[in-house]
């Protein structure tokens, strides 16, 4: 995928474990770096999920993703805590193009939601003249990983970020939503459960509806549903529905177009195009597909200029 010097770019992806050895499965660091180079090699934001390891050693693995891997830009992390997912979201931030104001954390029952605030740093070129002496809009930017055992959990989690986008914020949101897109040009790709050999998945994944147990889309629907939604899923809007994950495991059914990003409506405009990457070299490092979105930077001005 090719970048021009007008956009700005958009990542989000898990990466199971961090790509620390586990379940039989080698070290996929190397591997994550070279996807990482190949595919995205001068994001300007970047959500992971499951940072595993993150925090020990005084943050030296995230700080070496963020400085070798990501041409140096500043990571962000929840700390695990006790009782807890040890696998916390982070945002890692290009400081040239945002300057940082704010840092929050949700926290929630199971994972914590990063969620710095930035302003974009607008090139002199870019500036409209009625911007002199006014600061740009901040942007909500928020890492998630909604539960993967708990429906319940996820609706509250998903209903957390909406608080994003109140009193007329500007949000961009990365996640593994550990659940499925509730448009219906997509009900057809939704799992057949009769056909899911694993029994445990099914509890996760469905929910109580009209009597039967369906799929679970509750957090799609909080996040970009109903006749004004506070969210809009960048994948649907641009026709992009490549399924995301599992790209290693067969038993939980088809692939499903879990991981996504969102943004409020305000940004729609400066939305350029969207990319899936889903190839033997993501599979190799991940079970969930790179998701890609690509703004231009002089629209994204003019959406988050203040009103004359």
């Amino acid at each position: 995928m090719e970048f021009s010097d007008d956009e700005l770019v958009v990542a989000s992806w898990n990466v199971p474990h961090n790509g620390l050895p586990s379940g039989g499965k080698g070290d996929n660091r190397p591997a994550k770096s070279k996807v990482i180079a190949r595919y995205v090699p001068r994001p300007h934001v970047f959500f992971r999920q499951e940072l595993k390891g993150a925090h020990e050693d005084g943050r030296a693995e995230l700080y070496r993703e963020a400085r070798e891997d990501m041409g140096g830009l500043h990571p962000i992390a929840s700390r695990p805590q006790e009782g807890r997912s040890q696998k916390p979201v982070g945002v890692m931030v290009h400081q040239k193009m945002f300057e940082l104001t704010h840092e929050f954390e949700h926290v929630l029952q199971w994972k914590t939601i990063i969620n710095p605030r930035v302003r974009l740093k607008v090139p002199p070129s870019l500036a409209p003249a009625r911007m002199a002496g006014t600061a740009m809009k901040a942007v909500n930017l928020a890492s998630a990983h909604l539960c993967h055992f708990d429906p319940d959990s996820r609706a509250t989690e998903a209903r957390r970020l909406t608080t994003l986008a109140d009193h007329g914020r500007s949000a961009i949101i990365g996640m593994d939503a550990n659940s499925y897109p509730h448009s219906e040009q997509e009900a057809h790709t939704l799992p057949d459960w009769d056909k899911v050999e694993d029994r445990v998945h099914y509890q996760h994944r469905t929910i109580e509806r009209d009597g039967r147990r369906v799929s679970d889309s509750r957090p799609d629907e909080i996040l970009s549903g109903g006749p004004r939604p506070v969210f809009v899923d960048v994948a649907l809007h641009a026709g992009v529905l490549t399924p995301t994950a599992s790209l290693w495991r067969t038993d939980q059914g088809p692939r499903q177009r879990i991981d996504r990003i969102y943004i409020t409506p305000d940004l729609v405009p400066a939305l350029r195009r969207v990319e899936v990457v889903d190839t033997d070299e993501v599979k190799a490092a991940s079970d969930h597909a790179l998701v890609i979105a690509v703004f231009g930077l002089p629209e994204l001005v003019r959406a988050l200029t203040p009103a004359a």
